[in-house]
Formats: structure tokens, C-alpha cells, sequence
């Protein structure tokens, strides 16, 4: 080394390694070591963000969730100092350094000023162990570091002094500590009416059509917007944005359609019209109309959705808001609409068909009338009711949420045609809004139903007052046949805890839904660029700060999303849109198409309506089995995720016209399955109630139960017809719910025979010589 380097080397470690200078005091800590003048600059910005945060909100910020703070791998690059360190002093010996560094380990002084400065016990000591991981296993520390290491190993330097280059270490694979203002300000969610500034460009009238169900407030919200020159309805579900897109076009007002999953324009030249009926998620927050009608505004504290209605009610840019829902939603909305500096004017509705609860429970299924609709919080109750009300010679509509728009339409219209001989409907609570239905009597099958609470964990609870009267004012509506509506219970235990439900007051809405933007998500990107998308949201969430009307809704269907294509290379933005794809999670096919489709989008190769035909197996077979439906319910869902893309990825997913019409053939088949499976399933249970080789099963084990009351092999020849019987149990089960076909179950049967007879060749002669004993016994007993 050239003396010339070592002088010039020597004067920059005396300036960066001063003792005194170095020596940390309670309170005081360089952002780098030993730089006073970065010093003052980290004191200042630290001044400057408190002074920030104070004018902002006099609470203090809320701690982060530490354990969501993933380290960074360093690479074990060579110092670029080289061995100079080692020159200069003399090379270390490990089992000193090891002391050393646990000494300052364990000092209380040590782990609270780190504390002070963003390290927790927990990063504490995650930064130690990857701290003395690297300095004892780097060929080579950097010069400043070794030297310190040296006074300290050698008695001329205090343990303090290895703080500075500690934090160093610590912010280099925590790099969140260094930007962690800049984080609190990004998830700052405390003002959202502040992140729509069209609409508090403008003075908006905000006018609240507050009712229970069927009391005509929707109708009077849209009669304003047909006869406005523009205007915007946004509803919870496809099937209402379709039937206001349909409404307005009857009634000679051009209006288009938007939905996740397709846009349709009236004009032939694809000219948006003036009007347009959309789902909640698509509304515009920047173009201007006259008229904006949100329906069913109570949506607005959805643990997963509600960030869609609270963006919609503080983002539209309408002279008028219209807005529909129960009235216990009519404080909440006055009080964020006093946020905004917008007044509320109220219109009350009354129901216009009453609707009564019944003071006897059905009990049976053969009590059940023309008009009536029993609700089921599952598909495998909808099945096994549907095939026992056939079973006693009457028709019944099928409807559940997983079943396409077509195919519910479908099965209402059968149901509300007086001239078709189907005059009952067993559906969940997918009824509850979306269609138009002639009922005249709801009867509750059960009260309990799997929910998803805040903190997304699933549960099982009784249904709610809002939920209850939700569904039951389905019964008797104005513009059906049936003018007073009754409602009731499967089951006699169930009516008392009905009435209880109904007799309470709907709890008021509190709190809006909020949800971080792709926006910010990108920003907390650019500070932590080697976080994965799931520990960004995750990290967003724990630091984001709302007031006392908001809560961040759920994201863990975004994550399971963003966990499943974390290994695939896509950039930020195009990762965060596949995340925010409505798919069912619980569907294995859907989940695997889902990630096919980013695999193939990172390639950059399109995906044609050729690969998916190829993919879905096109064309399809009408369903066998129930097995076979569900299938093709995934494969639906499958073409609407391909359609929700190809919206936001043209050129990547180009043939939306040919997979749209596919998705129509499929309806009808998913629509033909769903008129005949009733009918497979009561055929196959025909023919597996009393096969007869059960029958003679039955007839053998009866005789042999009262020739003989021994326990030898006639009784296990009993037992085994016992289980033979709960096989046939379970047969019907299996075949029921789709996951055995009658084939495979006859050839089950044939199977069982035969191995039957290998496991005992002379059974039937032993069992003749055990009955003959048996019977000389009984005469020998009746002549004593």
C-alpha cells in the first residue's frame, strides 16, 4: 500500500473515530457514525416530524406491529477498504469479539436508546444476531468498524461506541426504521374526504331515502335520475346494475352498463351515454353528472366491501347524491357528511306491504303452500331439501350466491310464472337483494350462518336483525300477486329466537370501510423496495391511522392473492390489479386458473380464446352429478376473472367477445343441470334405498339374529350387515352430494359380494350345520 493512501486513509479514520466524539450518551445518537453534521440533520427532520405530526393529531402515532418487519438478506460483499482495518491495528480475535458484542447485548442503556429510535426488543435483537453474524463471519469489516473493535478488544474504547455502527447494521436490513415518517405519512387515513378533490370542488346535495325493504325508496331515487339530463346508479350487485341499465333503456333513457366483468354501450360507435348503472367498485369519482343514486348504503360497513360505498359517498362529483338504505344508517351518514361541509336532507319511507310472523312453525315439508321460499344458510341444505320437497311430487327454483346471473334470472322467472307448475324456491340469503320474487311465505330453515368477521376469521352466528329483515321482507312485495307477506321457521324451536331477532331495533352504523389505494401502495414500494406485496399491505395496515368513523376493511383475500403469485416477476402495479381480482378462494380450479393467468401474463404471451379453451376443457358436458355442477360454477367463475382482466389488460387477454359468448353457452348448461339434478339425485336414491342384494342381506341377518344369540361368527356375520346398512346410509350421502355416481356404487356392490365370498367359501355350509345344532338344541330343551 502507497504511504500516500495509508495518510489519506489514517486522516479520514481520525475524522470518522474520535473516542469522545463517538461515545454515546443517553439521548443523544448520530443517524450515521460519528457524522455530528448528519447528526443535527436527524434531529432536525426529527423536530420537524414531530412538529408535523402535532399539527396533524394530538395523539400520538400508534406503535407498529414489529413482527410484520421482515429483514433484508445483505450480501456478503468484500469490504471496500480490504484488510486495511487489520493493517492499521492488528486482526481480531473471535472469541474476544464474541464477548464484546454480548456485553453489548445485554446493556439496559443499549436496548432502550435503540428503542428510542425504532427498535423494539423484538428488532433489537433480530439486528444483534445479524450484527454479530457479520462481524464474525466477514473475511473483512469495513476499516472504521475493525478499528473500533480493536480499541475496545484492547481496553482503549467503550462498549458504546459500537452503537452507532450497530444502528448502521440494523437500518441496512431493517429500511423502514430510516423512512418510517415518511410511512405514517403515506398510510395516513385520518381525512379520505381530502383524497377526492373534484367532489369538494363542487356543492353537492346529499339526499337520504331511509326504509325497510319494499318501501319504494329505491324507486323514487331512480325516478330522480331517469329524469336527470345525467346520472350514475351504483348497486351492491351485477343484477341490479343490469336491471336499472335495462329500466332506463325501456323508459327511453340511453344508458350504459358497467359491472367488473363487462361494458356495454348503447350507442353503436361505443359513445358512453349520459347515463350509466354500475356496480359500486366501477363508479367514476371523476366525471361530472347531475344525479348519483348509491343503493343499499348500509353496505358501507362491510368488513370486506365497504370501502367501495365510502368512496363512492365521498368521491362522486354529482350535484346530487342520492342515497338508499335503512335508517340506521341515517346518523352515521349526517355526521360524515358534516366532514365534508355538505348537509343531508332526509325522506322516510313505510313499508307498502305488511308482512307478519307466523305463531306456528312449519315443521314439515309436507305443510308447504304454493309461494313459499325456504332460506338455507348452505348449499348442501338447499340440495337435500330441494330433492325431499320432489320427492313428495312438487317442483321446486333453486337459488344460491356461487350460481350465474343467468341462471338465478332463470330460476325466478320459473318460480314468478304463474303458469308453471314450480311453485316453491329453496335459496340462501343471495335473495335478500338482486331479484324480484312473487313469495308469499319466508320460512327460516335454520337462524345460524357462517360469517366473516373483521379480523377475517370465519364463524358461525345467528343472523342478524338487519340480515333477518333483510331476507324476510322478501315476502309479499308491492309489485308481486301476493299483497301481505308472512314469515316463520322450519322448526319450532327456531320461532321464538325469530321473534326475538325481528323485535330488536337494527344496530346504527358506526364506522365506513377504508382500503389502501394502488397509489400508496406504490409509494410504501418505493421506500421498501424488497418487501413482498403482502408484507407491504401488511406493514401499511399497522402503521395506517384512522379516526374514530373508519376502519381499514379486511385484506385478506388481497393477501392470499398476492402470497399465491409472489414467486411470478410482475411489476407493482399489474401484481396489485391481479390482487384486487373478485375470486373465490374456496374453489381450486378457480385459484389455479388465477395463477395460469399471471404466469402466462408474465411472459408476456396472450392469452387467446384458443388456450382457454384449452385450459377449461371447452366444450363442456351438461353435470352428471352435483360434482359435476360445482365444476362448472368454477368454470364460469373462471371466464368472469378473464373478462374482469381483460378490462384492465386488453392487449394481454384479447378475445373478450368469444369467451363471452362461451360463458353464455355455459349458463345454459349450469341452468339445465340446476332444472334436472333434483331429478338425478331422487333417481339415484330410488335405486340405492333397497338394492336387492341389501334386501336379502337383510332378510339372512334377520333370520340368523333369531336363530342364534351367541356371540360367534353368526353375530359378526350380524355386525357386518350392520355396517352394510350404514354403508347403504352413507352410499346415499355419497351419491347425493355428488361424489359418487349410481355406476361406481353398483360397482362397489358387485365388488363387496365377491370379496364377500373369497373371505368365507364354506360360510353359507357352516351357517346351515350352526342353525341345525341350534334348532336339535330348542327340541332337546322342549322335551326336558
Amino acid at each position: 500500500m502507497s504511504v500516500n493512501r495509508c495518510l489519506r486513509l489514517f486522516s479520514r479514520l481520525q475524522r470518522h473515530v474520535n473516542p469522545r466524539a463517538a461515545r454515546i450518551v443517553a439521548g443523544s445518537c448520530p443517524a450515521s457514525p460519528g457524522s455530528v453534521l448528519l447528526h443535527k440533520q436527524h434531529r432536525a427532520s426529527s423536530v420537524g416530524g414531530c412538529r408535523h405530526a402535532s399539527s396533524s393529531s394530538s395523539s400520538t402515532p400508534k406503535p407498529p406491529d414489529t413482527s410484520l418487519f421482515v429483514p433484508v438478506s445483505l450480501k456478503a460483499d468484500v469490504s471496500v477498504d480490504g484488510s486495511v482495518g487489520a493493517e492499521l491495528t492488528q486482526p481480531l480475535d473471535k472469541d474476544e469479539l464474541l464477548k464484546v458484542l454480548n456485553r453489548f447485548y445485554k446493556k439496559k442503556e443499549m436496548q432502550k436508546l435503540a428503542a428510542d429510535h425504532g427498535l423494539d426488543a423484538r428488532l433489537f435483537h433480530q439486528a444483534f444476531i445479524s450484527f454479530r453474524k457479520y462481524v464474525l463471519e466477514m473475511n473483512s469489516l469495513a476499516a472504521d468498524l475493525h478499528i473500533i473493535l480493536s480499541d475496545i478488544c484492547c481496553g482503549a474504547g467503550h462498549i458504546d461506541d459500537l452503537y452507532p455502527y450497530f444502528m448502521r447494521h440494523a437500518k441496512q436490513i431493517f429500511p423502514m426504521l430510516d423512512c418510517m415518517d415518511d410511512l405514517r405519512k403515506i398510510s395516513d387515513l385520518r381525512v379520505p374526504a381530502n383524497w377526492y378533490p373534484e367532489a369538494r370542488a363542487i356543492e353537492r346535495k346529499v339526499i337520504f331515502h331511509a326504509g325497510p325493504t319494499n318501501s319504494g325508496k329505491t324507486y323514487h331515487a331512480i325516478q330522480r335520475y331517469l329524469a336527470a339530463k345525467s346520472g350514475v346508479y351504483c348497486g351492491p350487485l351485477k343484477l341490479l346494475a343490469h336491471e336499472i341499465f335495462e329500466k332506463s333503456n325501456t323508459a327511453g333513457v340511453p344508458c350504459d352498463l358497467v359491472t367488473g366483468e363487462e361494458r356495454t354501450f348503447v350507442d353503436l360507435e361505443g359513445r358512453a351515454s349520459d347515463h350509466v348503472a354500475c356496480t359500486i367498485e366501477m363508479c367514476s369519482v371523476t366525471t361530472p353528472y347531475e344525479v348519483a343514486v348509491i343503493d343499499e348504503i348500509q353496505m358501507i360497513r362491510d368488513p370486506a366491501r365497504g370501502w367501495a360505498w365510502t368512496r363512492a359517498l365521498l368521491g362522486l362529483c354529482a350535484e346530487e347524491i342520492h342515497v338508499c338504505g335503512e335508517p340506521a344508517a341515517i346518523d352515521f351518514i349526517r355526521e360524515l357528511m358534516y366532514t365534508t361541509g355538505e348537509e343531508v336532507e332526509v325522506r322516510t319511507y313505510q313499508r307498502l306491504t305488511p308482512f307478519s310472523i307466523l305463531d306456528q312453525a312449519v315443521e314439515s315439508l309436507d305443510n308447504l303452500r304454493p309461494g313459499d321460499c325456504i332460506v338455507c344458510f348452505s348449499k348442501n341444505d338447499i340440495y337435500s331439501i330441494s330433492r325431499q320437497i320432489e320427492a313428495r311430487g312438487q317442483q321446486c327454483a333453486v337459488i344460491y350466491g356461487s350460481l350465474p346471473p343467468g341462471t338465478k334470472l332463470s330460476q325466478a322467472k320459473k318460480f314468478n310464472d304463474p303458469d308453471d307448475p314450480c311453485k316453491i324456491l329453496v335459496a340462501t340469503d343471495a335473495i335478500g337483494m338482486g331479484l324480484n320474487l312473487s313469495i308469499k311465505r319466508i320460512i327460516f330453515n335454520s337462524l345460524v350462518k357462517p360469517n366473516v368477521n373483521e379480523k377475517g376469521e370465519k364463524q358461525m352466528e345467528t343472523i342478524s336483525t338487519s340480515q333477518a329483515l333483510q331476507i324476510a321482507g322478501r315476502a309479499g312485495r308491492f309489485s308481486s300477486k301476493f299483497k301481505e307477506g308472512e314469515v316463520t321457521t322450519m322448526h319450532r324451536d327456531d320461532l321464538p329466537v325469530l321473534k326475538e331477532i325481528l323485535s330488536h331495533s337494527v344496530d346504527p352504523i358506526e364506522t365506513a370501510g377504508l382500503h389502501p389505494t394502488a397509489e400508496q401502495i406504490e409509494m410504501f414500494a418505493y421506500h421498501l423496495p424488497d418487501a413482498t406485496l403482502s408484507n407491504l399491505i401488511d406493514i401499511f395496515v399497522s402503521l395506517s391511522q384512522v379516526d374514530g368513523m373508519y376502519f381499514v376493511c379486511n385484506i385478506d383475500d388481497f393477501k392470499f392473492l398476492a402470497d399465491m403469485i409472489q414467486h411470478i416477476p410482475l411489476n407493482l402495479r399489474s401484481r396489485y390489479v391481479f390482487c384486487t381480482a373478485p375470486i373465490n378462494k374456496k374453489q381450486p380450479f378457480v385459484c389455479t386458473s388465477f395463477l395460469k393467468f399471471a404466469r402466462q401474463f408474465s411472459r408476456d404471451e396472450p392469452l387467446t380464446f384458443d388456450w382457454v379453451c384449452r385450459h377449461v376443457s371447452w366444450p363442456l358436458a351438461p353435470p352428471k352429478n352435483i360434482k359435476d355442477l360445482v365444476h362448472l360454477e368454477a368454470v364460469h367463475d373462471v371466464l368472469d376473472l378473464y373478462l374482469w382482466l381483460s378490462y384492465r389488460f386488453m392487449d394481454m387477454f384479447p378475445d373478450t367477445g368469444l369467451v363471452r359468448e362461451i360463458q353464455r353457452e355455459l349458463d345454459d348448461i349450469i341452468q339445465q343441470g340446476v332444472r334436472n339434478i333434483t331429478r338425478l339425485i331422487r333417481a339415484t336414491d330410488a335405486t340405492i334405498t333397497e338394492p336387492p342384494q341389501t334386501q336379502s342381506n337383510r332378510r339372512g341377518q334377520a333370520a340368523s339374529g333369531r336363530n342364534s344369540g351367541s356371540n360367534n361368527l353368526t353375530g359378526g356375520r350380524g355386525q357386518r350387515g350392520s355396517g352394510q346398512m350404514m354403508d347403504s346410509s352413507l352410499a346415499s350421502r355419497l351419491v347425493r352430494d355428488g361424489l359418487l355416481t349410481p355406476d361406481l356404487l353398483q360397482q362397489l356392490q358387485r365388488e363387496w359380494s365377491k370379496d364377500q365370498k373369497q373371505d368365507f367359501p364354506n360360510r353359507s355350509a357352516f351357517d346351515t350345520e350352526h342353525q341345525n345344532n341350534s334348532n336339535k338344541g330348542k327340541r332337546k330343551k322342549k322335551k326336558k
